[in-house]
Parts: structure tokens; sequence; C-alpha cells
């Protein structure tokens, strides 16, 4: 008689134990540089950049350690490397760097990215995109 082979390890992340929590920004609004006009390529205009990151907890929120969640900050002075490093066109490819600025950091799971530009449309507050990723769309490094 055959035996089957042990099962495969399963992974801690598909694991029913696992906890996840979300970091929120909310409302933050950066001057850039985007758009197809050739009026949008000579000044920045306002974009709000809201974030919804679902992320796995740490083993204890007890230990109240900073190195062991996600530092919010760290993510807006991304977004805000993403504004200073040249013009954009589309909102859906500036929607689509910052869920992955989000994700790079291996304790995120999933996010939802909304990118308004606030001043494109007379009479909108805003005209956009909102996007969803989660870790499997990105790319792995070799």
């Amino acid at each position: 008689m055959t035996q089957s082979p042990p099962p495969l390890a399963k992974n801690p992340w598909e694991s029913d134990d696992v906890r996840l929590y979300r970091i929120s920004i909310r409302d933050l609004v950066v001057p850039w540089s985007i758009g197809i006009h050739d009026h949008e390529h000579i000044k920045a205009q306002r974009v709000q950049v809201n974030i919804d990151l679902q992320v796995y907890e740490p083993d204890d929120f007890e230990l109240d350690r900073y190195k062991n969640v996600i530092c919010y900050a760290d993510i807006v002075d991304g977004i805000r490397e993403l504004a200073d490093a040249g013009h954009i066109n589309l909102v859906e490819t500036l929607a689509n760097r910052v869920a992955a600025l989000c994700l790079e950091d291996p304790r995120a799971d999933a996010v939802a990215v909304r990118v308004e530009k606030l001043d494109a449309i007379n009479g909108a507050a805003g005209v956009g995109v909102e996007i969803k990723r989660d870790r499997t769309d990105i790319p792995r490094r070799e």
C-alpha cells in the first residue's frame, strides 16, 4: 500500500487565526502635475488621496512598539515623493502607484485607493478613480 505524502504546511497568512486591521488616510490633498492637457503640464493642481489599507495585526498590540506597525506618516511621505517625481498623465496611473507603495510592506494585505483631481471640472467637487489591489497584484522582485 502506497502512503500519501504529508500535507503541505499551511501558509500562516491563510490561517483562520490571522487578524487584520485597517489603516486609513483621508482627504490628503497634494499639489500634483497631472493630466493630459497642455495647461495641466504648466501648473500643479490639487489632488485628493484617500487610502484604506488592510494590514496584518502584530502578535501583540499591547507591546506598544512602533516598529511592529505600518506608519501612516511614512505612506504620506511616500505619496509626496511620488508627487515630486514628475508629471503623470492619468489618475489611474497615480492610483496604481499609490497602491503599489502601500503594498510594499509585507505586513500589508490589500488596499483601496481613491484619487481625485479637485480642480479639473467646474461644478464638480472632484473627478477621479478608485482601485483595489492586494498582495497578488504586486510583481515579485527578483
